[in-house]
């Protein structure tokens, strides 16, 4: 048996085509019943009325949405074939794919785990994480409802380092690249003899088994029954809260009865857990930074003739002349792109989002002008923050609070400027505005 390859495959489900081993060993390995393969669509016959109604299903991603199939004349068998529309950015999964799945003993952690993490938890940081962790030990589902900026990750860390003493493998999933690629370092600081792999859209590759992953949602599609202990960071963020296929893939990546744990500063309604724990103070104990409104009369017709408005303009340039690093939040891409300055720009799809951002910590550039990609999952000391267009329908009240949430994260600059510019005020506006200050006052 193939080591790497067991290593490999364990909880997985995985492309045939994708799999970094040779035909030869991969075929070998079905054949001595290591592996076992499913077919990628499984189409499924449900009698009416009056005729047969044939129903697809990827077995890669749960689709079942028939509008989000496409059925096509397939030159690898030269039959018809059906593919997923759905998950094909993680390449195509159609009726004659085979996706490989570990059917042996699994891999094992060979890892003693170490702890290294010195820092100090405060006495409501400690009440919540006690509580989460009896929640991991009784195998209920919690949800850790904490504001922006009040230690959720520290919090996780007792936890997770409990379940992998006791030789059990755990995922810590978030829809955005973002928060992964913010997480993966912090966690191989605390954890410096685990294996830790972090699985994002390109993410290079990982070797050796990983007692802990950290992934996005969307990478979870490739896992099944894989995880004995699952937790979910920013569980109300787009899109997974909007996609009930990233919802089953956290269900199908966590092993049979294994409860599911959700950290976010705000929830949806239908997320509901079996405990809860609220933490409502940063760790530092200051109060969180309120946004104040501003009105920006016409400035999506100003920007469209070039020309960036006065009272924006003036913000930026009062950021830059005292050295304050800055994120002007865009409804647009295309306004984004357009928008009239020499400022860096980042977006979903941009190739060096990760560069740029570090760039700003690091403060080698000024500031940056970002879509709501950036509302959540970094941290960026004494940085301020604007929203242009904060009466447009992309910025929900949980959008707010979260891009309100990364001013004044540090205890050495526990304050900060935080503007809605508008062309009249929201009702979402108003509503991220009283829930900050209804934190304040708990």
């Amino acid at each position: 048996m193939d080591k790497q390859l067991q290593q490999f495959l364990t909880g997985r489900i995985w492309l045939r085509e994708h799999a970094p081993f040779p035909c030869e060993a991969i075929d070998a390995h079905i054949e001595s019943g290591h592996i076992h393969l499913k077919h990628g669509i499984d189409t499924i016959e449900t009698p009416s009325h009056f005729w047969q109604l044939k129903k697809s299903i990827c077995n890669r991603c749960n689709n079942t949405d028939q509008q989000l199939f496409h059925t096509f004349h397939c030159a690898r068998c030269n039959k018809k074939c059906t593919y997923c529309r759905h998950c094909i950015r993680m390449g195509r999964v159609s009726s004659c794919s085979e996706l490989l799945v570990w059917n042996s003993d699994h891999a094992r952690s060979v890892n003693v785990h170490v702890f290294a993490w010195s820092g100090q938890l405060t006495p409501l940081q400690q009440k919540a994480s006690e509580e989460l962790l009896a929640s991991v030990e009784q195998n209920k589902s919690h949800l850790l409802h904490a504001v922006c900026g009040a230690g959720k990750t520290e919090l996780l860390f007792p936890s997770i380092f409990n379940c992998l003493q006791q030789g059990k493998r755990v995922c810590v999933a978030a829809p955005r690249t973002d928060v992964i690629l913010e997480l993966f370092p912090r966690f191989q600081q605390v954890f410096p003899k685990t294996t830790i792999h972090a699985l994002y859209g390109r993410a290079p590759d990982q070797e050796g088994f990983a007692e802990l992953i950290l992934a996005t949602t969307h990478q979870l599609y490739r896992f099944e029954h894989a995880f004995d202990v699952v937790f979910v960071d920013e569980a109300d963020a787009f899109p997974y809260y909007a996609d009930n296929t990233l919802q089953s893939a956290v269900i199908k990546a966590a092993k049979k009865d294994a409860a599911i744990h959700y950290v976010t500063a705000t929830p949806t309604k239908s997320l509901k857990t079996t405990n809860k724990s609220v933490l409502s103070k940063r760790y530092h104990g200051h109060d969180l930074p309120v946004p104040r409104f501003d009105s920006l009369w016409g400035y999506a017709r100003k920007l469209n003739k070039g020309k960036v408005p006065f009272k924006l303009r003036q913000w930026i340039d009062e950021k830059r002349t005292n050295g304050i690093p800055f994120l002007v939040f865009l409804p647009t891409i295309e306004m984004l792109e357009n928008f009239p300055c020499d400022l860096p720009r980042v977006h979903a799809e941009h190739p060096e989002r990760k560069e740029l951002v570090m760039q700003l910590r690091e403060k080698k550039i000024p500031g940056l002008l970002t879509t709501t990609i950036l509302e959540r999952g970094i941290t960026i000391e004494n940085v301020h923050v604007a929203v242009v267009g904060a009466e447009q329908q992309i910025f929900t009240s949980s959008a707010l609070i979260q891009i309100s949430g990364r001013v004044g994260r540090s205890s050495q600059y526990p304050t900060g400027d935080i503007v809605f510019f508008h062309h009249g005020i929201s009702r979402e506006m108003d509503k991220a505005q009283a829930a900050i200050e209804g934190w304040n006052r708990q």
